[in-house]
């Protein structure tokens, strides 16, 4: 089985928003309520990749997932920080995509010099047909430990749902750090 992760294109953006709608439609995992038009879904994608790794990973030559950085907080002071997320499309799920391809983006991330990497997860008070804990143990499960709750933040499908933020830590903190290289 061919598998390949590289830097997504704009052209892909049409892969990519039909793997996102899914979770927009069916799932709590986003709390975006409505699918973006595909014009500004790929704007998105190209104000994320000014700065920050946007991959894909393909399989047998289709977009099975997509995995991006983008800034934590939108200050300089945070810039050895980012928030990561990824989607693997809902009919490939559970064969070791999710990690190959968080495995790259977080490489790539580590040569630009961040030092902190953030997940934040819709989390349930109760698991349900929406949303499961299976976000946070996948982030778990690659060393990310949870680092905050939020809750009742997430209102969607007519329930109340937490939220959790969770870190990574992938480089040394220094007195004198240099900069990321952008």
């Amino acid at each position: 089985m061919d598998r390949i992760i590289r830097p997504a294109k704009p052209a892909d953006a049409q892969s990519i928003l039909e793997i996102y709608a899914y979770y927009i439609e069916n799932t709590a995992i986003t709390f975006e309520y409505d699918v973006p038009s595909l014009a500004e879904f790929r704007q998105r994608m190209i104000n994320t990749m000014k700065k920050y790794p946007y991959l894909v990973i393909e399989q047998e030559g289709e977009i099975q997932g997509y995995a991006y950085a983008g800034p934590f907080v939108g200050r300089a002071a945070y810039d050895w920080s980012c928030e990561l997320s990824i989607y693997i499309s809902h009919t490939a799920r559970r064969c070791g995509l999710g990690r190959r391809l968080y495995e790259a983006l977080e490489r790539e991330l580590q040569a630009m010099g961040i030092l902190n990497l953030y997940a934040c997860i819709g989390y349930p008070i109760r698991e349900d047909e929406y949303l499961t804990k299976n976000s946070a143990q996948f982030h778990a499960h690659l060393g990310f430990s949870t680092v905050g709750e939020f809750y009742n933040c997430g209102y969607k499908f007519g329930r109340w749902y937490d939220m959790i933020w969770m870190e990574k830590m992938i480089g040394e903190h220094l007195d004198d750090q240099p900069p990321v290289s952008w």
